[in-house]
């Protein structure tokens, strides 16, 4: 049985974000309870908006100096890091184990995060992931066409290593996600950095990993190393210096069946591009592809596959040999 943890403080905040003003939107009315009363609501005046929620959990005597951030993929929130699909626990309980503080964070516009009004904040109606696109082309459960509403008529790959007999627990963590938020998310993400006094490590997931390389970027005096677990995006090199995170060490995870699905045929190249920026300016790259080393089967939900315990060690043992 594992020990129990020792923890000095659990806790939780929000950082970035502002106070907007709402103007010119005609009143309504609102029933707080079935059978109370009408409320006549004003909308217009301030809100704020852009804020990102943060929570933390401090060890009493950790084993390694720096804070580990964990920030996930799109249209998701931090519960990815939190428990399985399946309900074994998940990398935030692994790396409190192996003697990290934990900061967790739901991404502007997700989950505790809250969200703003649109069109007057967000330019548009959010976008909601279906079932089949999980399945046949972000998290890639199985080839295109073998989704299906029937369970008994899925056709998950043979040798996948997700649940996949829990992909409706999965489906439960999916929130809307917005167009034109990427700056607000960014300016977010740099300030939590700037929370982080002594340093910190970025562990990031899929839509997450651009936030945290261009993070490395604006703040390379405090971020102490990347993780990055299937970024869909990257720094471009043309218009971003690699320069700037020289002595930045990187780590790269993929996982099985990429080429086998358009929107990693497409979205890996930006990722590799990077890498051999970064390669070039001389900071110290470990890029890992699974399957090359005989490790089959796993999706692009590596912290929720099962062997993602597996996986978090080869981090582990990377972070070790960075010292950190």
């Amino acid at each position: 049985m594992a020990q129990p943890l020792f923890v000095d403080e659990i806790g939780s905040f929000h950082v970035g974000g502002g106070v907007l003003t709402l103007e010119g939107l005609p009143l309504r009315e609102r029933i707080s309870t079935p059978g109370g009363p009408v409320h006549h609501v004003d909308p217009n005046g301030e809100i704020f908006a852009g804020q990102m929620y943060v929570q933390f959990v401090r060890l009493a005597q950790p084993r390694s100096p720096l804070p580990l951030l964990m920030w996930h993929g799109g249209g998701m929130t931090g519960v990815n890091w939190e428990t399985t699909p399946d309900g074994r626990p998940g990398w935030q309980m692994y790396f409190l184990r192996a003697g990290f503080h934990t900061y967790v964070s739901d991404a502007v516009e997700r989950g505790r995060s809250s969200f703003a009004p649109f069109p007057q904040v967000y330019d548009d109606a959010p976008f909601f992931r279906t079932a089949r696109e999980a399945w046949e082309e972000t998290f890639r459960f199985g080839p295109p066409g073998s989704w299906n509403a029937d369970p008994a008529l899925r056709r998950p790959y043979p040798d996948l290593r997700f649940p996949a007999a829990h992909i409706e627990k999965f489906m439960a963590q999916f929130v809307p996600r917005w167009d034109g938020n990427d700056a607000r998310t960014q300016s977010a993400y740099d300030s939590l950095i700037q929370k982080m006094d002594g340093g910190t490590i970025i562990l990031t997931h899929s839509q997450g990993g651009n936030f945290g390389l261009t993070a490395a970027l604006h703040a390379p005096d405090r971020v102490k190393a990347v993780i990055s677990l299937e970024p869909s995006g990257a720094p471009d090199p043309s218009t971003s210096d690699a320069r700037l995170v020289a002595d930045v060490p990187h780590l790269f995870i993929w996982g099985d069946y990429l080429d086998r699905h358009e929107f990693w045929r497409r979205s890996r190249p930006a990722a590799e591009r990077w890498r051999d920026a970064l390669r070039l300016a001389g900071c110290e790259v470990e890029w890992i592809d699974l399957p090359a080393r005989g490790i089959t089967g796993n999706s692009h939900a590596l912290m929720a596959d099962d062997n993602s315990d597996a996986i978090a060690g080869l981090v582990l043992e990377w972070l070790e040999r960075q010292g950190l």
